[in-house]
């Protein structure tokens, strides 16, 4: 059985027709189209529907998806030993969201080109949840976001760093402690269709404090600039906060101990670039700590 056409049929599964596969497998559309004729001739079986257009997967096509993806695992994995390479190839397809994209992915994709220098990487950004259904759709094939609660069943979660989250007020604000600059002026809120929105008004519950509402945005920069002209207060990750980037803004521990949220990799639980996202996952977790260091 040929191993490329079996990552073809997993490639036009995730991508949903043959046009799209090609582009992501760097083949024609007729090229992908043979290849699954020459697939469905050596297992006796038809895996599309052809009635429909562009031709979509039958149930005994869904069905040998997992399968496939076992065997090609397994297959790469033992190439991999036999050869004695560590050098890894091939094109990861990757998402964040904004504030990991700040700091910490950068950092990362830097430690990752230099260990792996044949492996391409392609980045999209967007929010937690939005990205979560893209790796699940097989849009993706890793995602850096917010932990989700609760995980799916069919994805995989592998923590990568507890991330502070921090009080900004303007720099010439003289108050002491979180609770009364939060309570002197408006607060400026994290968008709550972020999923560290969510988790700042947790933490806020939790603490027993109530803000003055002022703004909601999505944007980190935004939120930034309104503090540092003084319209207001807000609650951010510590990490995408860089030294020479927050001057004029003054920074206190928000809760006491600090509140934090956690930013992880999801992925799904069987793929066939499951040594690219092992290798993503390593150089997030290293990454990281040169980020702690700074930071410290």
């Amino acid at each position: 059985m040929n191993i490329r056409h079996l990552k073809t049929l997993i490639t036009v599964s995730e991508k949903g027709s043959f046009a799209a596969a090609a582009e992501a497998v760097f083949l024609t559309q007729s090229a992908v189209s043979q290849q699954m004729k020459a697939l469905e001739r050596e297992l006796g079986v038809e895996l599309f529907d052809r009635k429909h257009r562009p031709p979509v997967l039958n149930a005994r096509g869904r069905g040998l998806i997992q399968r496939a993806r076992q065997l090609v695992y397994l297959y790469e994995e033992l190439s991999d030993e036999a050869s004695g390479t560590s050098e890894l190839t091939g094109l990861l397809e990757i998402g964040a969201v904004h504030t990991v994209l700040a700091r910490l992915l950068p950092r990362a994709l830097v430690r990752l080109r230099a260990a792996q220098p044949t492996l391409q990487v392609r980045v999209s950004s967007g929010l937690s949840a939005e990205l979560m259904a893209r790796v699940d759709r097989g849009d993706l094939d890793a995602v850096v976001i917010s932990e989700p609660k609760p995980v799916p069943s069919n994805l995989k979660w592998s923590e990568v760093v507890h991330e502070p989250l921090v009080v900004i007020a303007p720099g010439d604000c003289q108050l002491d402690g979180y609770r009364r600059v939060l309570s002197a002026m408006p607060f400026i809120r994290f968008s709550r269709n972020a999923w560290v929105g969510h988790t700042i008004q947790r933490k806020l519950d939790d603490l027993g404090v109530r803000v003055t509402e002022g703004m909601e945005l999505d944007s980190l920069d935004v939120i930034r600039q309104m503090v540092r002209h003084g319209l207001g207060v807000s609650i951010v990750p510590a990490a995408a906060l860089d030294t020479l980037e927050a001057e004029g803004i003054r920074v206190l521990p928000f809760g006491d101990p600090p509140a934090h949220r956690v930013i992880g990799m999801v992925e799904r639980k069987e793929h066939v670039k499951m040594g690219l996202t092992e290798a993503l996952c390593r150089e997030l977790i290293a990454a990281s700590l040169d980020v702690t260091s700074v930071n410290e």
